[in-house]
């Protein structure tokens, strides 16, 4: 709890560690210095001397610009929700669903466009370039953007690449690929993929231009949009034609309002929304949900099985997964042991998340870890329950991602980590009370839970990696969706004060309000505390 003191405090980089400043609260100071010491022994570096001039401190950024109000992701908002389940959960390569799997569909979107010019503008092509503005040119190269745009625009598909291509391509960065347009073939390689102006007035923060050139002449340009949760839109952007839902809801209490009159569940409305909007049968979207569900528990046995070993990037980073999972299950304490394996569970799908393995956004690449933690913990890694119980958690959640998705943001670079780790640990919990069916109340309950206890986290990726803080975040969402869950479950529902949509909305509020160098630009809080020496 803050005194009125702290707000005196000098920042880290200013303290001495040897004495208190006049008039700052001791008790706060001493705290303050043993954080200032644990960070220089965990990052092995020394504190300055005393007496050693601080460095110079950049000027306070302001909050980052709104985005144009043309997009799609804006303007969706004016109507009812009609996102469906194969949009939301979708497979691609890790670490991130805005800087990986977004950048990779935008490329192979190109691809496909550039296959379909006439002939004689093929014959004209000598090369295709790719340009990253705003938050994908400040931390794309800790994301391994640049790996996953190339490979689109060599024509590879996010859902199928091989893993095993995109790591060829971070040990060996020099390779050339041969590109092949209509009778026209040319080189591409990572050098034609361009880290253009991080700061700027951009339509949206993860903004990206494709060209396919004939020398210094532009055939064809496009421009777009990774909106988070590896949505894309590109300038002139029309949604596709879809069908009207059943029962129309852009807000939770709109939802839970529609399931009462009809007496349905949460997981019940949804589906008759999707088949409504996607035109799809029930036994199509249940196909669905079974080929996501058995990806996410393959992903966490495959983070189980690995190896200990060191990921990639400059932080030296060891994946624990595996041994958190044994010494969870050797706990004599059954409670603990649970605790343990469920983190274990996120760990295993966040550290294949970073290896840049293929993941499920749920809703993002960032926050790979914390539903698939959740669907293995209630199926073949714990509970057992049956599989129309797990069908039925998969569309529970996707209400909640789609309503956050709607009315505030999925996006890390938009809304910090709230919108990533904090929409998929309440979309969590939401899964954890339909899959024990309770009452539609627990379940926005549990969620709204959930999501409050994120509200303002920042989006602070070390060196730019996905890995420090974001690994273990997934871990604690994992945990978090749990006790919003069992704090739903036990409390009278009609007695929570909070309710979803209030806290969507202070989401949204705070997305807004949040300064820019905390929306996944490294810029600030850990990534910059963090010394790497």
């Amino acid at each position: 709890m803050r005194s009125e003191k702290d707000d005196d405090l000098l920042p880290l980089e200013e303290l001495r560690l040897d004495e208190a400043p006049a008039g700052v609260d001791r008790r706060a100071f001493m705290m303050r210095s043993a954080l200032v010491g644990a960070v220089a022994v965990l990052n092995g570096c020394a504190p300055a001397p005393a007496g050693t001039a601080p460095p110079p401190q950049a000027p306070p950024q302001p909050a980052a610009p709104p985005m144009s109000e043309e997009l799609n992701v804006v303007k969706k908002a004016k109507g009812p929700v009609i996102t469906t389940i194969d949009e939301f959960y979708k497979v691609g390569p890790g670490p991130s669903s805005s800087h990986t799997i977004g950048p990779m569909r935008i490329t192979y979107d190109f691809y496909q466009r550039a296959t379909k010019l006439p002939a004689d503008q093929l014959a004209q092509a000598t090369a295709l370039k790719v340009h990253l503005f705003g938050s994908l040119s400040a931390t794309g190269k800790g994301h391994g953007t640049e790996r996953a745009a190339l490979a689109g625009i060599v024509g590879k598909e996010p859902a199928t690449v091989e893993p095993s291509f995109l790591d060829s391509l971070a040990s060996d960065p020099n390779q050339v690929f041969k590109v092949k347009l209509g009778d026209k073939t040319f080189d591409a390689s990572l050098k034609d993929v361009i880290y253009d102006a991080p700061k700027g007035e951009f339509p949206h923060p993860n903004t990206m231009t494709c060209k396919l050139m004939a020398g210094d002449k532009v055939l064809l340009e496009q421009e777009y949009y990774s909106v988070g949760g590896g949505f894309i839109e590109w300038k002139g952007y029309q949604p596709p034609k879809k069908g009207q839902p059943k029962y129309p809801y852009s807000t939770m209490a709109e939802l839970l309002k529609h399931a009462e009159g009809a007496n349905l569940t949460v997981a019940e409305l949804v589906m008759a929304n999707e088949v409504a909007v996607s035109g799809k049968s029930e036994a199509e979207v249940y196909a669905f949900i079974d080929k996501i569900s058995n990806a996410m528990v393959n992903i966490v046995k495959s983070g189980l099985a690995a190896p200990e070993a060191t990921l990639p990037g400059p932080i030296k980073l060891k994946t624990k997964a595996g041994e958190v999972y044994k010494r969870a299950m050797d706990d004599k304490f059954e409670r603990q042991r649970g605790l343990g394996v469920v983190s274990a569970y996120a760990l295993a799908g966040s550290e294949e998340n970073a290896r840049g393995h293929l993941v499920v956004t749920a809703p993002t690449g960032g926050s790979a870890g914390v539903m698939p933690a959740i669907v293995y913990a209630l199926g073949e890694g714990g509970r057992k329950l049956p599989q129309d119980k797990i069908r039925d958690g998969f569309l529970a959640a996707a209400a909640v991602g789609y309503l956050c998705k709607h009315n505030a943001t999925l996006s890390g670079a938009e809304g910090g980590c709230q919108a990533e780790i904090g929409v998929a640990s309440a979309m969590g919990a939401a899964f954890l009370a339909q899959a024990h069916d309770y009452s539609n109340q627990v379940v926005a309950n549990a969620a709204e839970s959930s999501l409050q206890h994120h509200l303002g986290m920042t989006c602070d990726p070390v060196a730019g990696f996905v890995q420090v803080p974001c690994i273990e975040r997934c871990a604690f969402g994992a945990v978090k969706s749990w006790t919003g869950f069992m704090i739903a479950s036990n409390e009278i529902p009609s007695n929570r004060r909070v309710d979803f949509d209030t806290t969507v909305s202070a989401m949204a509020l705070t997305a807004k309000e949040m300064n820019a160098k905390y929306k996944e630009t490294s810029e600030g809080g850990l990534a910059v505390a963090v010394v790497l020496c």
